[in-house]
């Protein structure tokens, strides 16, 4: 598993002819994000793999699951509003980040998205440490979403995390999955694999600065 952080500020990198062509069908801040991920993503994976980024297999359509061809493992990315978080692996994969400081209604979140049983382990919280709790939680549900290929809609209150084992268990359909969240300055992020596969936990490869 490898795993990188880039900062929305950094300069764009190149894209394929068609990432391009896609690019420009979008709205200007959509656009600018779209480039900026399938550039960086290109960008790591030529670390990896030893080959030029443009070369990188990589089909990631504007809203479609990043996919690449069958032999080049599995990636997967996720953006907030100044920072982009990529993971990759030769099995399956999920990422989330956002904002450590981010906004947001953090008990609507809960009446609306979460189980009974992520209420039940809340419940304690006040303030910012269930604002937080709250947060966590969400990261870990959209990256296990991810590593599931599902939909936010009709799997968010399915997975629940386990604290204890630092695991994310799909109550309808058995999924189990290993977890890890990551504080990285004023980020957080969580990374949602299968345990048998990945022994170590990971850590942030690489970083550029915004110069």
């Amino acid at each position: 598993m490898a795993l990188w952080f880039f900062p929305m500020a950094a300069t764009l990198k190149p894209i394929t002819k068609t990432e391009t062509e896609w690019a420009y069908q979008l709205p200007a801040k959509r656009s600018k994000q779209y480039q900026h991920s399938r550039g960086y993503v290109r960008e790591a994976l030529s670390q990896i793999w030893n080959v030029p980024a443009l070369k990188i297999p990589l089909h990631a359509p504007p809203g479609d699951v990043p996919v690449l061809d069958e032999g080049w493992g599995n990636v997967s990315f996720s953006h907030c509003c100044d920072g982009l978080f990529i993971g990759w692996s030769l099995y399956r994969i999920g990422v989330d980040i956002e904002r450590a400081d981010r906004n947001f209604k953090a008990d609507l979140i809960t009446k609306r998205y979460f189980s009974a049983k992520d209420n039940e382990s809340l419940k304690n919280l006040h303030g910012n440490s269930f604002r937080a709790a709250v947060l966590k939680q969400w990261l870990i549900k959209e990256a296990a979403i991810k590593w599931q290929r599902g939909r936010l809609s009709a799997d968010i209150a399915e997975w629940n995390f386990c604290k204890l084992s630092h695991e994310a268990t799909h109550q309808s359909k058995g999924y189990k999955l290993g977890v890890h969240f990551i504080k990285h300055r004023l980020w957080n992020m969580a990374v949602a694999f299968e345990k048998r596969y990945q022994k170590i936990p990971p850590i942030i490869c690489t970083e550029y600065s915004q110069t």
